[in-house]
């Protein structure tokens, strides 16, 4: 089974995770993915999480990851389409404090565009 998709748009690339778990079984491929992503010359990334229901800290990393090379770069670094249970981790662990969350994936886009334009 496709654990993601990558999509590469004019001055960003989105990453959806397909599985309903984003877990030790996935976590791995994605954080190689979003390196593979950031040597490649991707600042902007957004990560869609809308099929995923359950979060663990092995996920949690992988989004840390993919922040964390957008950083480096002066890019951004966008979590979107989040749901109850992902927020709630998220949230227990303070990552919403630090991370950029939006609520679809449409509000994530224009965010980026509004960046590009300061």
């Amino acid at each position: 089974m496709v654990n993601f998709t990558i999509r590469n748009e004019s001055g960003y690339s989105c990453l959806k995770v397909l599985r309903n778990r984003f877990d030790t079984l996935i976590s791995p491929e994605i954080k190689a993915q979003l390196v593979l992503l950031s040597n490649g010359g991707a600042r902007n990334i957004i990560m869609d999480l809308e099929d995923c229901e359950y979060c663990d800290s092995s996920g949690l990393g992988a989004i840390l990851v993919g922040n964390r090379l957008c950083e480096g770069t002066e890019g951004t670094f966008i979590l979107c389409n989040l749901s109850v249970g992902v927020e709630k981790i998220i949230k227990l662990a303070m990552l919403d404090t630090i991370l950029l969350i939006t609520s679809g994936f449409k509000e994530a886009e224009e965010l980026l565009i509004k960046k590009t334009e300061l």
